[in-house]
């Protein structure tokens, strides 16, 4: 079987997210007085839950708070190094080998577009599917449908959580090439726990080299 087709997630997979959203929290609770910081591990908790998590005692209205939140996101300046290593040159060279990149992301529409904008590397995929107040979000299969640029048979589901593998399940990839999970993810240890056995993708260099093998499923399930 040969992979044509690439679905990416996002937070914890392309970009150390968590280090741009403690950032932001950091700054409105600084500005209410606070002089906690934010938890970087609590990035993949997401929307009102990780608002009123983090903020505590110092959010009233977390809706509000999210709503703060995510305008801040769009004026912040996104890091150039905010991709993870290997990611952005990575990315390059699988578009050059000729297989078509997506990503799929639970993160809003817009925020999805304005980082990769951002990082100069949108023109890198074919379909940019982030949430949208009328789709269901990960795990239902509805993004992932979006952004499957070819069949699922020859798509890959590139994550790094337990979202990911059951996401990846629900829009019918096959059992024998459902996810590959990044080692360097937020959530990899607990989705491996879940399904023991996934592929584990070391570096972003090392799936590049896989992709470039004509055996490169065989590499990436026994490898």
């Amino acid at each position: 079987m040969a992979i044509q087709n690439i679905i990416f997630d996002l937070d914890g997979t392309l970009i150390d997210s968590a280090r741009l959203t403690g950032l932001i929290i950091d700054q409105m609770l600084a500005d209410r007085g606070v002089a906690d910081v934010a938890d970087r591990e609590m990035d993949a908790v997401g929307d009102e839950a990780m608002i009123a998590a983090v903020m505590g005692i110092h959010s009233q209205d977390p809706a509000a708070d999210l709503e703060e939140f995510r305008a801040r996101y769009r004026r912040i300046e996104v890091p150039g190094n905010l991709a993870f290593p290997g990611i952005v040159d990575g990315l390059a060279a699988i578009r050059r080998s000729r297989r078509a990149l997506a990503i799929c992301s639970n993160k809003p529409q817009y925020l999805c577009e304005k980082i990769l904008c951002d990082l100069k590397v949108d023109h890198r995929f074919a379909a940019i599917v982030g949430s949208d107040p009328v789709r269901p979000g990960k795990p239902a299969p509805d993004a992932a449908l979006l952004a499957l640029g070819g069949t699922a048979d020859d798509t890959l589901y590139c994550g790094d959580s337990l979202v990911d593998v059951l996401t990846a399940r629900a829009a019918g990839l096959p059992v024998a090439l459902p996810v590959a999970l990044v080692e360097w993810g937020y959530g990899s240890a607990e989705a491996s726990s879940f399904e023991p056995g996934l592929p584990l993708v070391r570096t972003m260099s090392c799936l590049v080299g896989i992709l470039h093998d004509e055996s490169g499923l065989g590499l990436l399930l026994h490898g």
